[in-house]
């Protein structure tokens, strides 16, 4: 039987130890940016205070975990030159960082021999998975979760080869 999906929070308040996160895709059209990321199209503008009714349910998430002592990493491999999302994310990403997750970025060239899951995917404490799928488009699909051993080494062998090669958040330069 297939595990129930739990939140983010669920996810996030469930982490003891670690809760790594991968993102594979060079554009997302989740219906909770879309105004965000149309502003910033216009106006080149970018919501970076952490206390913003955007911002705030994920930046309180965050710097709770991180206050118990999880470690909350975020890698990104990213297509270059970026796409107008990627630019748009990196610019955002200030907000991440300030709610205690480290966020490093891996030009997709660099991961070519690194054996990567299909999926976008959150690892919590090394031994539970949540698959993060999309749609064609980028809209948010309904995820799955799994506690697979096999599954969650390789997502962990992954993200630790991902991890090993990126470029801290501070020193990737946007192409």
């Amino acid at each position: 039987m297939p595990l129930s999906v739990p939140s983010f929070a669920e996810l996030l308040d469930g982490a003891g130890e670690s809760a790594l996160h991968l993102e594979m895709r060079d554009a997302y059209e989740v219906t909770g940016e879309a105004e965000a990321l149309i502003r910033w199209r216009q106006t080149g503008e970018v919501d970076t205070d952490p206390g913003s009714p955007y911002w705030r349910p994920w930046v309180d998430l965050v710097r709770r975990t991180v206050a118990r002592g999880v470690v909350v990493r975020r890698a990104r491999i990213v297509s270059e030159p970026v796409s107008d999302y990627i630019r748009y994310e990196h610019a955002g990403t200030v907000v991440n960082l300030a709610a205690g997750e480290q966020v490093r970025w891996l030009p997709r060239r660099q991961a070519s021999d690194i054996a990567l899951p299909g999926n976008d995917f959150w690892l919590i404490d090394g031994r539970l998975i949540r698959w993060n799928h999309f749609t064609g488009d980028g809209a948010s699909a309904p995820g799955e979760t799994s506690r697979d051993p096999a599954i969650t080494r390789l997502c962990a062998e992954a993200f630790n080869s991902v991890w090993a090669r990126a470029v801290p958040h501070d020193e990737y330069k946007i192409r």
